[in-house]
């Protein structure tokens, strides 16, 4: 290949690689990377660590696999790292305290699920799917010792929420330094020329270039995609928080959720989400603002695109007429869930709030208070606004909360 030719090449490899991301570190390396890669026609090792730390893969982390998809497209080879190591430590990342650790039993039904749900999104032919506990579990004590010495104390506290945890007196275990250091050693394991992450990872992913050298290893890139705000337009997308949209939720209930995301978020859902060019979000709003297209035109197209990706066009177009259905005539949804109550006595008086919590309608008690509150929750389709309000239970009662979340209790 001529030179012009390889920097015509370089440059448009670098074009899609720079789409919506929010840091790369640094360009130039990438680029000696890329013109080595095409020169020798060998592929870059390209790594996205994920701990299973949640059983459903979301939104929020298409964001990154999407991007783990062009690199698929542009020939790099993907190394999707499955953190069931990693995963009993706990990613201190943006915590104010330290995390629950889990069970070695949970770290691996979760990363069944993540290596399924993973190949919706990734070419499964071009993908790797590795476990990080293949290389970090054999280390010795003396191993880790060396791992830790590559790296001070002063520079682990420059991170934000050490930093942060520190100046106010928070416990921060010894654990959780560490665990940095694994996702770097991971790096080493694998040889990754390049990284993503979420920007929340960013301190990981740096650690990750410091490391390299010290094993022979060239500094990998560093990459950040944006944080994907969920549904409730406040918090980064967290199935903790209750506001995430899963991979494999019912496309009616992906549909309902899509439609709920405030109006100001759609352009980053269509960027971020649908790998729309930067800049479509800031277009799809001035046109909005104009008058030239209706926000509620625009929140279908996007829901409607969304569950076609994962559940195809004719899920897509039944999810939509069920919504227009329910929005329109105000009517319960076709397909109502059933919950069975386990323990649960026919006749027993349940606190209303209590009841949407153990039906799984609402991630917390307190969010159960807030929408009662609102005026959201109704008992077979009569509205209850008293949050002191209980529910005597019965076969068949159907709770429903907006107009999406919606079920019919059932008892042993």
């Amino acid at each position: 290949m001529g030179k012009e030719k390889l920097k015509d090449e370089i440059d448009r490899q670098i074009d899609v690689i720079k789409q919506r991301t929010a840091m790369l570190v640094t360009e130039s390396e990438l680029r000696a990377k890329l013109e080595r890669s095409i020169v020798r026609k060998t592929p870059l090792r390209i790594k996205l660590g994920v701990d299973p730390s949640a059983p459903d893969i979301h939104l929020g982390h298409v964001v990154v696999m999407r991007k783990l998809r062009e690199f698929q497209e542009l020939g790099h080879e993907i190394y999707f790292v499955i953190g069931d190591f990693t995963g009993m430590i706990g990613d201190p990342s943006g915590k104010s305290k330290t995390r629950q650790q889990l069970s070695r039993e949970e770290v691996l039904a979760n990363a069944k699920t993540y290596h399924e749900q993973a190949t919706l999104i990734l070419d499964p032919h071009k993908t790797h799917v590795v476990f990080n506990s293949t290389w970090l579990a054999p280390l010795t004590f003396t191993d880790i010792i060396k791992l830790s010495s590559k790296f001070t104390v002063a520079r682990m506290i420059e991170r934000d929420d050490f930093h942060k945890r520190f100046t106010e007196g928070q416990p921060i275990g010894v654990h959780e330094f560490l665990y940095p250091l694994a996702q770097a050693y991971d790096s080493v394991a694998i040889k990754a020329d390049v990284e993503l992450g979420g920007t929340d990872q960013t301190f990981n992913l740096l650690v990750g270039r410091d490391i390299q050298p010290n094993y022979g290893i060239e500094p990998q890139i560093a990459i950040t995609m944006p944080l994907l705000i969920g549904t409730d337009g406040k918090e980064k997308m967290s199935k903790s928080l209750g506001n995430y949209i899963g991979v494999t939720d019912e496309p009616n209930e992906m549909y309902g959720k899509v439609m709920s995301i405030p109006d100001e978020l759609m352009g980053d859902y269509f960027e971020l989400v649908l790998g729309e060019p930067a800049g479509y979000g800031n277009a799809l709003r001035k046109s909005i603002e104009s008058g030239k297209r209706h926000p509620m035109e625009a929140k279908m197209e996007l829901a409607r695109r969304i569950v076609e990706e994962f559940h195809g066009s004719a899920s897509a177009k039944s999810a939509e007429e069920d919504f227009q259905r329910v929005f329109r005539d105000d009517c319960l949804p076709k397909d109502i869930d059933t919950v069975k109550l386990e323990g649960v006595r026919l006749g027993e008086e349940i606190p209303l709030p209590k009841l949407l919590h153990m039906c799984g309608l609402v991630p917390s008690i307190s969010e159960a208070k807030r929408l009662i509150e609102s005026g959201a929750v109704r008992v077979d389709e009569k509205r209850v606004e008293d949050v002191s309000a209980t529910v005597r239970v019965q076969e068949g009662i159907v709770l429903r909360v907006g107009k999406r979340r919606v079920c019919r209790i059932s008892l042993d």
